[in-house]
């Protein structure tokens, strides 16, 4: 509407028509010369200031169809910005959406998932292969093995080993099976660790068995048996079990364990052999519970209840190392705890500190997921970042076991993970959870 005014109000036109101007003879004829001259340059003038001030083409003495173009070319140019201005509204509220925080996502499971507890997982080629204590009636085999192409289908397709390794017979007769495996590649090769030792005692260990594969149709598929790497005993203030390897920010390894006791413990790795390093022997401490006021006495030559964290698992995400943990009982069917908590830390081996900055090594300790009136127990966990598993930077995966509220029996769940506030969320099909 303002462009339009302004063409329209610009004075009519009073110049001679094109060519010379009338000249007389003499000084009046010169002089009356300079005044049209004049009256020109000042019509030019007044009607310079009515120009549009989006056009730098002159209005007066253009003829009518290049007016009309020259109005339509302005009009053309107030609808590009307005064109732009959309495009840069669209833009902030998709990029506002994306910013979003999104919920985490139960990944429904089929298949072989019953008896699945304390399952590690790691994807080579096109198949994910997840690894497990042995349970259930039909015990083939040690650490079981579980195959799928999507996560959600999940097939058997064997065991790691036959039986028992003789060594560990030999050291543990009392042990009836092998716990809690962790899978890691690093060095070139894959790592499994796995532990063994007798409810409720922690004269155990941590073995290592190393494979080139994990594709049992290759000519490369076996696995190595390279022994004992930790070992706890009764005078220890320390149970080696539940072992978990994380690589730090410079690729060093360091493995996490512990169950009981005084809580949660780290030692350093040679990434050569997969053993402990020689150069660096220290124990560190990551977490523990802390001794509830008037709690009962602890049984002898055991734990009490209250002492009940274990299952440790350790992933970097941003700038954090995050120290994910299973608090209380675990293994009881329709009477198990289990919860995971989660705390934080800027260095590998801590100080590790929940959302509420309670340090964990005084019992602190954030909820990430607790049961519910269909599922009992989740713990027992194992992630696997998005990026370095081929799924995209924003799909980071965790597994974990929870007990079926009627059977009591040990199903494998899953998950996705959202770090909204730089906390993980994750979800567990069901509803009414339970208290943390």
């Amino acid at each position: 509407m303002g462009i339009s005014r302004g063409v329209a109000s610009a004075p009519p036109n009073r110049l001679p028509r094109q060519g010379k101007l009338p000249l007389r003879s003499g000084n009046h004829s010169r002089n009356e010369e300079r005044t049209a001259r004049s009256r020109h340059t000042e019509v030019a003038r007044t009607r310079g200031s009515h120009r549009p001030l989006l056009s730098s083409t002159p209005v007066p003495n253009t003829p009518q169809s290049n007016r009309r173009a020259l109005i339509e070319s302005l009009g053309r140019h107030r609808r590009g910005r307005i064109y732009l201005s959309v495009l840069i509204f669209l833009f902030a509220v998709f990029a506002l959406a994306a910013q979003a925080p999104t919920l985490p996502e139960v990944i429904s499971v089929t298949g072989d998932t019953e008896f699945v507890h304390d399952p590690s997982f790691m994807k080579q080629g096109g198949t994910w292969y997840l690894f497990s204590t042995g349970a259930g009636p039909n015990h083939q085999g040690e650490l079981p093995l579980r195959c799928s192409k999507d996560l959600r289908v999940w097939t058997r397709c064997g065991s790691v080993l036959e039986h028992i390794p003789d060594w560990i017979v030999q050291q543990s007769p009392l042990t009836r099976n092998l716990w809690a495996p962790d899978i890691s590649f690093f060095n070139g090769e894959y790592h499994l660790y796995y532990a063994f030792s007798i409810f409720g005692k922690n004269t155990s260990g941590i073995a290592l068995l190393t494979n080139q594969t994990l594709d049992r149709e290759s000519q490369h598929f076996s696995w190595k048996d390279c022994g004992l790497v930790l070992q706890s005993r009764e005078e220890d203030n320390f149970n080696a079990i539940d072992p978990n390897v994380v690589l730090d920010k410079n690729r060093h390894a360091w493995l996490a364990f512990g169950s009981f006791w005084d809580g949660i413990k780290m030692r350093r790795l040679d990434e050569r052999t997969g053993k402990l390093s020689s150069s660096d022997t220290k124990l560190y401490s990551l977490a523990r519970r802390k001794r509830p006021e008037n709690a009962p006495p602890n049984p002898a030559g055991l734990p009490g209840n209250w002492q009940a964290i274990e299952a440790p698992f350790i992933v970097h995400h941003g700038s954090y190392y995050y120290l994910f943990v299973s608090f209380d009982l675990c293994c009881r069917g329709t009477k198990s705890t289990y919860k995971i908590m989660v705390g934080r830390s800027q260095d590998v081996t801590g100080p590790y500190t929940d959302q509420n900055g309670m340090p964990m090594l005084d019992g602190g300790g954030t909820p990430v997921l607790v049961g519910n009136d269909r599922w009992l127990g989740p713990g027992g966990q194992s992630i696997r970042m998005g990026r370095k598993q081929g799924l995209g930077h924003d799909h980071d995966v965790m597994v974990f076991h929870a007990y079926d509220n009627k059977t009591g029996s040990p199903y494998l769940q899953v998950s996705s993970i959202d770090w909204a506030g730089g906390w993980p969320h994750v979800a567990l099909a069901g509803s009414n959870p339970a208290k943390p």
